[in-house]
């Protein structure tokens, strides 16, 4: 098994000792790809590992890289539901308004799977909610036909 191989596994795992010497000994570990073209930080941030990614984030994770799909960690965050990861990767610069191959954004994302929190940071950060996907539907248009009620209440009370 290759290094990348078993870096991904216990980031998976949530192993932060092995993950942490691993790097230390392989620091181009840090923003390398698996065969899906995620990023530890993808990974990392997909699974909810908190101090895996602040120890990748502090030793020079790219915020914005994207997988084989446009997907940034940001994005697959906002489709996972998970608040807390998502505050971090916006505190620390993720760009909030990327498209993926989709034309999805995270506040697309946000929508769809009914992460009114999320959404409600993002846009006090500037999320564009004018934004379309590929097939030109925005947030709200998603909000509406999940009937996440709640989002599309916040959504069209949102300045566009």
């Amino acid at each position: 098994m290759e290094n990348t191989d078993i870096f991904f596994n216990q980031i998976r795992n949530g192993n932060l000792d092995v993950v942490t010497k691993m790097i230390a000994s392989h620091p181009d570990l840090v923003n390398s790809k698996d065969q899906r073209g995620s990023t530890p930080l993808i990974l990392a941030t997909y699974y909810d590992q908190n101090e895996i990614i602040d120890l990748l984030l502090d030793q020079g994770a790219k915020i914005n890289s994207e997988d084989a799909s446009g997907n940034t960690a940001l994005m697959g965050v906002c489709f996972k539901g998970f608040t807390a990861v998502a505050k971090k990767l916006i505190e620390r610069g993720a760009d909030i308004n990327r498209q993926n191959a989709m034309g999805g954004t995270c506040l697309i994302y946000a929508a769809t799977f009914d992460r009114k929190e999320i959404a409600k940071m993002l846009l006090a950060q500037g999320a564009d909610p004018s934004v379309k996907d590929n097939r030109g539907h925005t947030a709200l248009d998603h909000a509406k036909m999940q009937g996440m009620n709640e989002l599309v209440d916040l959504l069209e009370n949102t300045p566009q």
